[in-house]
């Protein structure tokens, strides 16, 4: 293995091991209400881009690495997407 091969292979593992823990958190508290919209939909719909490109171009590491983060991303935005508003406290 190379040391190019082996950096990309660490960026992959540290970029989506970083949504594990806010999955998980969203997951069993089922709260969303701090997290952002625009930025869930735009992480999920640029994981599966990558997702199509790698398949395109047959590099496994960036499928793997993006397939995992677009499934995690995709479950967070499936929550904040189905979750109801919470309501604002009274003044």
């Amino acid at each position: 293995m190379t040391f190019i091969s082996l950096l990309g292979l660490l960026a992959a593992f540290f970029t989506t091991a970083a949504y594990i823990p806010q999955a998980y958190k969203t997951i069993t508290t089922r709260s969303t209400a701090s997290l952002s919209l625009p930025t869930y939909l735009m992480l999920f719909v640029g994981t599966l881009l990558w997702v199509g490109y790698a398949l395109s171009i047959h590099n496994l590491p960036v499928l793997i690495a993006n397939g995992i983060t677009a499934v995690l991303a995709g479950i967070i935005l499936a929550l904040k997407l189905l979750s109801k508003p919470e309501e604002a406290p009274a003044k």
